[in-house]
């Protein structure tokens, strides 16, 4: 996945590798990834049409923009996210699109919203990024949502979402996926810890891998509630509808309607 160009340009990087490799590592957690994208993508077609004006929050790499520009051409994406490593091989992977835009930016920041090159969008979606809040911080950045969608637009987080009502259920279903985990891992699957050491050796993402564990550290310590819990949170935050609309049993995807 290096190429030959410096810290400073990423020329002759494989920004597609780098995505790719991404994606893998972050399917080793979640195998059925793929699905609640798919899901995700169906809910803005039938919500906001085939030509969406859509927020990546925490967008990481930029993998749900990929996927929706992909679907469709028309669409215009704006990724938000504060991780410089991560927001640089969206920046090389998207290079020369105009579809996609991305933003430098802290959401517990209350001024993250003045950022934006666009008053409203039509979706904002996030997957598998917000549990590194806190509930306290993350019904406040519901609040901030709001006024970003236009009315009748919608709010999308597929997240783990734990339902501590279950606890039986939980630990079979947390044993079972471990062990899955493990087999894929000595069959050379990439974990968390691999993925960023593979990173730092880098020559275009060594300085900004440096500077992500300045901000995050190993791994922040958020929340997972449960689906019900973000549910009513977003309708306590101003949507008028909300529920799950995609589930496994460990993860969710909670829509919520403006």
């Amino acid at each position: 996945m290096t190429g030959t160009g410096t810290a400073e340009d990423g020329a002759g990087t494989d920004w597609q590798a780098w995505q790719d490799s991404w994606d893998r590592q972050q399917e080793w957690y979640m195998p059925d990834r793929e699905e609640r994208f798919r899901v995700m993508l169906d809910m803005v077609e039938a919500l906001a049409g085939t030509a969406p004006r859509v927020l990546d929050l925490a967008c990481g790499t930029g993998s749900i923009t990929d996927r929706l520009l992909k679907r469709f051409p028309d669409a215009v994406s704006t990724g938000v996210d504060l991780d410089p490593a991560l927001l640089t091989i969206a920046r090389g992977h998207f290079a020369g699109d105009p579809r996609a835009r991305f933003v430098t930016a802290d959401l517990k920041d209350p001024e993250w919203v003045t950022r934006l090159p666009y008053a409203s969008y039509d979706a904002i979606l996030t997957a598998t990024a917000l549990h590194w809040l806190h509930s306290g911080p993350l019904a406040t950045l519901y609040g901030q949502l709001v006024p970003l969608l236009r009315t009748g637009g919608a709010f999308m987080n597929a997240d783990h979402m734990i339902d501590e009502s279950t606890p039986r259920i939980n630990a079979a279903e947390r044993a079972h996926r471990h062990a899955v985990m493990e087999r894929a891992r000595g069959a050379g699957a990439l974990d968390w810890a691999d993925w960023w050491a593979l990173a730092a050796q880098d020559p275009a993402l060594a300085e900004p891998t440096a500077r992500r564990y300045e901000i995050y550290g190993e791994h922040a310590d958020g929340d997972a509630p449960s689906a019900e819990w973000h549910a009513r949170t977003l309708l306590e935050a101003g949507f008028a509808e909300a529920r799950p609309v995609w589930r496994s049993p460990s993860d969710a995807l909670v829509l919520a309607l403006k």
